[in-house]
């Protein structure tokens, strides 16, 4: 049987393609995590990765590990709930930034289903100001969301993310004239950052979209309509940042940050500990 400590920094690397990435999120030394997979390739008999001073890839023997290694990893999480003698169960109301929905969401999920089947999620994604309100009101029990750095507020700053100006093959600006925004209703932390970042930089704009959907600001954005910003880790793959030789400001960081009821134990807590796993990195409570 292969350590279950091996296989999940195998798994945290196989995720989030970095050894550095994967010990923040293990809470462990980068020494370690690499000796981990080397023992694990050890017993594997060949590299699990191929690396080199840019990127880590799974090889082939990698892949079939996968399963190996998350079957392992999910059978040690059941047997530990077994005999402790605990089942957490409950609903959890869940508000999710819409940024958030198509990448990190589908993995935290699947984590919460694998460890604790009987918690059912009540999911609400919106903006991230619309969700805080939500939750003060007792009409949530736990955001994840963004805000600006250094605004004040309760919860936990899971990570503190570079933004950057996205767009596509598509995209054009032309000196001198405005530059076209494709833009979230107010309240929006990244539109009021951008539209922010341009005046102080003396730049002139325009809406030349405004959808209040991911799907819609993918599509206008896509389709060259406009620029936007956004939180780098989150850039939907059918977009990409923007070249500096455009001539676009640096529109500088976001926070994502935890919101909660604040629940000791139960579904509520169960869902953090996933959420917190998954994005954060150690930063203290705000």
């Amino acid at each position: 049987m292969l350590d279950p400590r091996l296989c999940r920094s195998f798994l945290a690397v196989a995720e989030t393609r970095s050894f550095t990435a994967a010990a923040r999120r293990l809470g462990v030394g980068q020494p370690t995590v690499s000796q981990h997979v080397r023992r694990l390739e050890d017993e594997a008999g060949g590299q699990l990765f191929a690396r080199d001073t840019h990127t880590v890839e799974l090889t082939a023997r990698g892949q079939a590990m996968l399963g190996f290694a998350q079957t392992i990893v999910d059978t040690e999480e059941r047997a530990a709930r077994h005999f402790r003698g605990t089942q957490v169960r409950g609903r959890v109301r869940f508000g999710v930034s819409e940024d958030f929905a198509l990448g990190e969401l589908p993995e935290i999920l699947r984590r919460l289903r694998r460890s604790h089947p009987l918690v059912d999620v009540e999911l609400h994604v919106e903006l991230s100001d619309v969700l805080a309100q939500r939750l003060a009101e007792g009409r949530l029990d736990l955001v994840l969301g963004k805000r600006r750095t250094g605004a004040p507020g309760p919860g936990r700053r899971l990570r503190r993310e570079p933004l950057v100006w996205i767009g596509s093959a598509a995209t054009t600006l032309v000196p001198g004239q405005p530059v076209p925004l494709v833009q979230y209703p107010m309240p929006s932390v990244t539109r009021r950052l951008a539209v922010e970042t341009l005046e102080r930089a003396g730049l002139d704009w325009r809406a030349a979209c405004l959808t209040s959907s991911l799907t819609g600001l993918r599509a206008a954005a896509a389709a060259g309509l406009g620029v936007t910003v956004h939180a780098r880790s989150l850039v939907p793959p059918d977009l990409t940042e923007l070249p500096a030789s455009l001539g676009l400001p640096d529109p500088g960081e976001v926070d994502f940050i935890l919101l909660s009821r604040d629940p000791a134990e139960g579904p509520v807590a169960a869902l953090a500990e996933f959420v917190t796993d998954r994005l954060g990195d150690g930063v203290a409570r705000l």
